[in-house]
Formats: structure tokens, C-alpha cells, sequence
């Protein structure tokens, strides 16, 4: 069972993810602060993550660079799932390699078809 980190400050959007993923077969961890995300993708290493930007106690982004700067997280894929849709912010997301920027609202459903194109993405990469 592959397993998505979700870090969300709104317990609710977590909620609505969880399910939805879930519902496809997932292990969701669910974490609802920004200070606790790193930690939980180091001892958990899951398979993907879903990261909001903007969190009360630490910037999304901050987590995001300590992610990709650590050999054992360096390449799990990671969702930006945020309400920051402005065009500068999207194009901040692509220039630093995000696997995919979605903005809220969004439909579970695109999410969770989003999660699996990403891992079966991963998967053939790994088979090469």
C-alpha cells in the first residue's frame, strides 16, 4: 500500500484528502502542522506529499527546500495544493521542481487522479 503524506493546516481539507485517498487505496498521514511535516516524512518515507504553502507556524516552501535538500526525501514527489494561484506563484513552483502545483479549491477526485498518474510516473522511472 503506498503511502501520501498530507500537510494541511485546515483539518477539514486533510479530512477531504484522507478520504478521497483513501478511498483509492492509500495510507494517508496526515500532518497539521508545518513544524511537524519534515519529521514525519523522514520517519515515515512516504511515497508522495501533498504540501500546502501557506501554514501558520513555518512557510510551505521552507519544508519543501528542507525536502529536496535531504538525500532521503531528495525524491519523493511532491503535490503543492494551495489557494496561492497567482500566475508568479505557479511559476515559483515549476522553476523549483515541483512534481505539480494545484490550486484550492480542487476536486478530490483530479487529486487522487493526480496521486496515481505521479506514482505510476515514478514507478516507470524507477524501472529504467
Amino acid at each position: 500500500m503506498e503511502k501520501v503524506l498530507v500537510v494541511d493546516d485546515d483539518p477539514d481539507v486533510a479530512q477531504l484528502i484522507q478520504i478521497s485517498l483513501e478511498l483509492e487505496g492509500f495510507k494517508v498521514i496526515k500532518v497539521l502542522k508545518a513544524k511537524e511535516a519534515f519529521q514525519k516524512a523522514l520517519v515515515e518515507q512516504p511515497d508522495l506529499i501533498i504540501l500546502d504553502i501557506m501554514m501558520p507556524d513555518i512557510d510551505g516552501w521552507q519544508i519543501y527546500n528542507s525536502l529536496r535538500y535531504n538525500p532521503l526525501t531528495t525524491s519523493i514527489p511532491v503535490i503543492i495544493l494551495t489557494a496561492k494561484a497567482q500566475e508568479a506563484d505557479i511559476k515559483q513552483g515549476k522553476e523549483l521542481g515541483v512534481s505539480d502545483y494545484i490550486t484550492k479549491p480542487f476536486h478530490p477526485i483530479e487529486l487522487a487522479k493526480k496521486v496515481k498518474s505521479l506514482l505510476k510516473l515514478r514507478d516507470k522511472e524507477r524501472d529504467f
